[in-house]
C-alpha cells in the first residue's frame, strides 16, 4: 500500500507524541519517494541565550527527521532504526519564523543508512548542512 501524504503526517503525530519532536513542536510537511520535509518553529524555546537558534536544537531536528525517514523507508515490522553518528555545519543565524529540513538519502543499504538534512529558512536561505547515520537492526 503506498503511503500518502496526510497519513505520512498522522502517523507522525502519534509517533512523536511525550517525544522531544513534541517539544520543539516539529512537525512532518512533505515527503516523496528518497525524501521527507519537517519544520520547526524558532522561538525563544529553541534560541541560544543570545537569541538565536541553538545549534542543538538545529541538530535535534536534522536527527529526528533523519531517523524518522529511515524508520518510514525501513521494514519495521521486523527492524528497528537508530541514529548512529552525526555531523552539522550551521552557517547561518536564525532569530524567528520556522526552518525547514530536507532529508534525503546518500546511502541507503541494508545495515546504513547516510542522510544529507538541509536545514532552510522560510526565505530557503540554507541555514545548516546535516549528515545522519542510521543503523538498521533485526528485532529479536
Amino acid at each position: 500500500m503506498q503511503l500518502t501524504k496526510e497519513a505520512l503526517i498522522e502517523q507522525s503525530k502519534i509517533i512523536f507524541k511525550n517525544t522531544l519532536m513534541e517539544t520543539l513542536q516539529i512537525e512532518m510537511v512533505d515527503f516523496g519517494d528518497d525524501f521527507l520535509i519537517a519544520r520547526m518553529p524558532v522561538t525563544p524555546k529553541v534560541h541560544q541565550p543570545n537569541g538565536v537558534l541553538h545549534g542543538g536544537a538545529t541538530a535535534a531536528l536534522a536527527e529526528s527527521l533523519g531517523s524518522f525517514a529511515a524508520h518510514v523507508f525501513t521494514d519495521t515490522e521486523n527492524f528497528f532504526v537508530r541514529g548512529i553518528e552525526i555531523t552539522a555545519n550551521h552557517l547561518k543565524s536564525v532569530k524567528d519564523g520556522f526552518v525547514y529540513a530536507k532529508a534525503t538519502y546518500l546511502h541507503k543499504g541494508r545495515t546504513t543508512q547516510l542522510f544529507d538534512i538541509r536545514i532552510t529558512d522560510e526565505q530557503d536561505n540554507l541555514i545548516s548542512i546535516c549528515k545522519l547515520s542510521t543503523i538498521t537492526l533485526p528485532k529479536s
